[in-house]
């Protein structure tokens, strides 16, 4: 399970490969059907694009609820109408995946992308996918935790380090100070 934020992390990456890669010449942008094929599996391991199937039936939803609420009298057809168009939509689907499968492509050699799909096709692969999210949390949580001492601790050390070097003004202290006797403090010249 993809994780919102490791999900973000991991589109920030496919996007900013994707402009890297539309930056090359088009003759090193030359792909090969195999070296395609290693980017589509090493997709299909990693669940990057798994994230997405619920975008058209978000958006088909929202815009059935939008037009159901200026036009109730007509809900049965506005949900026949967007259900239909929604399926006939459904098959570009698989555009994602092969402008996904070219980002890779051209970001990762073959070798590089069977690795990855072979990685993330073994068990230790496959736990990542699955409890990566939780682990990002709890070490995010950590370093939050080890953040606020290391600022606590810092400003703690600094304070004792500016108490022990900060002179005393001695002549403001002697000053101020009652005599000993009870008389009041002498009152500097002026």
């Amino acid at each position: 399970m993809i994780t919102i934020n490791h999900a973000r992390r991991i589109m920030a990456g496919v996007f900013g490969a994707a402009l890297l890669a539309a930056a090359l010449p088009a003759s090193a942008q030359e792909i090969s059907p195999s070296h395609l094929a290693a980017a589509r599996s090493a997709l299909a391991a990693v669940e990057i694009t798994d994230q997405f199937d619920a975008i058209l039936p978000a958006a088909a939803q929202a815009l059935k609820a939008e037009m159901i609420q200026k036009d109730p009298n007509l809900e049965h057809l506005i949900v026949q109408t967007v259900d239909e168009k929604t399926l006939e939509l459904a098959k570009r689907r698989a555009d994602l995946e092969t402008e996904a499968a070219n980002v890779y492509a051209r970001t990762f050699s073959e070798e590089e992308l069977n690795q990855i799909a072979s990685f993330y096709k073994s068990p230790a692969g496959v736990k990542l996918l699955q409890q990566g999210g939780n682990v990002t949390r709890e070490v995010m949580q950590s370093a939050e935790i080890w953040q606020r001492g290391i600022a606590r601790d810092l400003a703690q050390d600094v304070a004792e380090s500016f108490e022990a070097a900060a002179p005393r003004p001695a002549a403001a202290d002697a000053a101020t100070a009652a005599p000993a006797s009870g008389e009041a403090p002498a009152q500097p010249a002026q």
